[in-house]
């Protein structure tokens, strides 16, 4: 089949996420490798970020695919009653890396079900029915997960399947605090303020957090953040829900963000470079108190692939290969060179507000006017199909051979942990021409 036959039976009969059904024009990806993919047509391209901040470990990681083409031959499907060597190696495996605390684990296929799975135990443990949640947070796209996402993509859907309950509190966002206030003499008011909901709301089973938001703006916490959030969480008998579908797995320098800080939750939710995205694989793990609430209570909770073979002999491999190429310490030290260079970049660009990051995951935000910080674009203008800043620059770096995800008014600049210098600095200058579009409709400073 050629590559303007399959864009045309996909266009014609799939749907396309978040966005407007009409206009859609997919590229036909061919071929991946390493970091970079190709088209129909042979034309490379370079991942800037990793798909969906998703495949850490490179395009075709061999000793992945390896792992899922010996599974596929041995035990390809049990039931989740069903114990299998893969699943015994994988749970081995994850114990060594997660978390101190983190100690049963149950599986999915995805991120949403890894908080699906999450927000169903919190309330069944603690008998409360609310959840805290942030409003610069995605968590998913099912019932409970939507209704625990804090950005834009809930309201279209909240009159149809949203699980009552959730209370959102101010995010960690220092570039647009929203108490006005600025770090540190604001005396981190935002985790403060958590207390003050927490004291007085009353039926809160947990709170959920992106250690380092990820979609809505790759924004890293101040340092005192989250270690509070954990201590005014336990005060008051509120479970802890860290969502690492994104900032785990090297992201960030560490396995998990929450390393950074020495911050044990309650609950862990991830996916996507558990396995690198060669298969689909959620994860929730949990602490033995949490699992042993349910030793004489039914578990009310599962689907047909839970644990399923195939998803967890390429687990193990990736974490050996996370290990083997030492892609922890590879994101640290080219993390810091990442972002010097979108600093040095930002400074040319009157049109970058901020930088910021952790490891090899960060955002540039665009803005109209430095000083007033007013963005190109909002939420409102992504939910009603309007053209955006952020779309001129993803596109001209995409005509460069550069594949750089937008989102409202900035970038995600997340590649494959295993990218080199030269690659990095070919995303970068590719960064580098396209933000002129974006410095053509900035507005001078008054």
């Amino acid at each position: 089949m050629d590559g303007e036959e399959a864009k045309r039976i996909v266009r014609e009969t799939n749907y396309v996420t978040w966005r407007r059904q009409g206009g859609w024009d997919p590229l036909v990806v061919a071929r991946a490798e390493g970091s970079c993919f190709w088209d129909a047509q042979g034309r490379e391209y370079l991942d800037f970020s990793s798909q969906l901040m998703a495949t850490n470990l490179g395009h075709s990681n061999a000793a992945v695919a390896a792992a899922i083409a010996d599974q596929a031959t041995s035990v390809a499907y049990a039931a989740p009653s069903f114990a299998t060597e893969a699943r015994a190696r994988a749970s081995a495996a994850l114990l060594d890396v997660l978390p101190a605390g983190l100690n049963r684990l149950f599986f999915s296929t995805s991120g949403t079900e890894a908080n699906e799975a999450a927000l169903k135990i919190a309330r069944a443990v603690t008998h409360r029915s609310k959840v805290l949640s942030r409003y610069r947070s995605y968590h998913g796209s099912t019932a409970a997960s939507i209704s625990v996402t804090g950005d834009f993509r809930r309201r279209p859907v909240e009159t149809l399947d949203r699980v009552p309950g959730t209370v959102f509190a101010p995010d960690c966002y220092c570039y647009r605090c929203p108490f006005g206030l600025t770090y540190p003499s604001c005396g981190v008011a935002c985790a403060e303020y958590v207390d003050y909901q927490l004291e007085r709301e009353g039926d809160v089973a947990a709170m959920i957090v992106e250690p380092v938001v990820g979609t809505n703006g790759v924004i890293v916490p101040v340092p005192e953040y989250l270690p509070r959030i954990r201590a005014i969480t336990q005060a008051h008998d509120v479970l802890l829900i860290a969502d690492e579908v994104m900032s785990a797995w090297g992201r960030v320098g560490e396995w998990f963000a929450v390393d950074h800080w020495g911050v044990h939750p309650d609950l862990l939710t991830t996916a996507k470079g558990i396995t690198g995205a060669q298969v689909p694989l959620g994860l929730t793990a949990t602490t033995a108190t949490v699992h042993d609430a349910f030793r004489e209570t039914y578990f009310p909770h599962g689907h047909t692939y839970e644990a399923h073979p195939l998803t967890l002999a390429p687990a193990a491999a990736a974490i050996g290969e996370y290990r083997r190429l030492g892609l922890l310490e590879k994101s640290r030290t080219d993390g810091e060179y990442l972002l010097a260079r979108l600093r040095e970049i930002a400074a040319r660009h009157p049109s970058v507000g901020e930088v910021r990051g952790l490891g090899l995951f960060a955002a540039v935000e665009l803005v109209k006017n430095r000083t007033t910080r007013a963005p190109f674009n909002t939420e409102d203008d992504k939910l009603a199909g309007r053209p955006l800043v952020v779309d001129l620059v993803t596109g001209a770096m995409m005509r460069a051979g550069v594949f750089c995800v937008g989102w409202v008014s900035h970038l995600i600049v997340a590649p494959p942990l295993i990218v080199t210098r030269e690659e990095l600095d070919r995303g970068l200058d590719a960064l580098d021409a396209a933000l002129k579009l974006a410095d053509a409709k900035a507005e001078s400073p008054p």
